[in-house]
């Protein structure tokens, strides 16, 4: 990975604690070039095959997943916190730090067998996203890869979701958390 698009991530100390290091894609986002070419690399491997949707994690998972939605000729499905979704849904619950959560998408997001590629800014211990590709083969989604911009290997997130046989894509390490 080029110095260039790893140079666009801000690393904020202690944030949203001691001992943590935030890895903020705001400065990245808000970099026309560092943005595109983001995208650019997550879309890479399935140019020109079929994609039918996109799944994205809130927040910054809508951003990034929106972008290669597009780039791919698919599909958007939103992963939400529970609450958020208007429609008949289908939720997972998923372990925190300190605590559980649940996050939920339309129940009619997703066709049986349809290709479906997870998207999000970061994977950490890989709660969120595991929880996110249970909930997508729930529903019969065909979970073809889930993409991030960063992996912070040291917590292990990215060897769960290859666990689940599914590949992960990631532009870049960062040691730690």
């Amino acid at each position: 990975m080029s110095s260039d698009l790893r140079s666009s991530i801000r690393s904020i100390p202690d944030y949203p604690k001691p001992g943590i290091v935030f890895r903020d894609i705001t400065t990245l986002l808000g970099d026309a070039r560092a943005f595109r070419r983001a995208i650019d690399e997550l879309v890479q491997p399935w140019a020109g095959t079929k994609v039918d949707k996109v799944a994205g994690i809130e927040a910054r998972g809508f951003i990034l997943g929106g972008a290669v939605a597009h780039q791919l000729s698919a599909g958007f499905v939103p992963i939400r916190k529970k609450g958020k979704l208007p429609h008949a849904t289908v939720s997972i619950a998923y372990s925190l730090e300190y605590g559980i959560d649940e996050m939920e998408m339309h129940e009619d997001a997703v066709a049986p067998g349809e290709r479906v590629i997870l998207v999000d800014d970061l994977i950490a211990t890989g709660g969120t996203a595991t929880a996110a590709v249970a909930l997508l083969k729930r529903i019969g989604a065909e979970v073809e890869a889930a993409c991030f911009v960063i992996d912070l290997p040291d917590l292990g997130g990215a060897r769960k979701i290859r666990d689940l046989g599914v590949p992960v894509r990631t532009l870049m390490e960062f040691a730690g958390h």
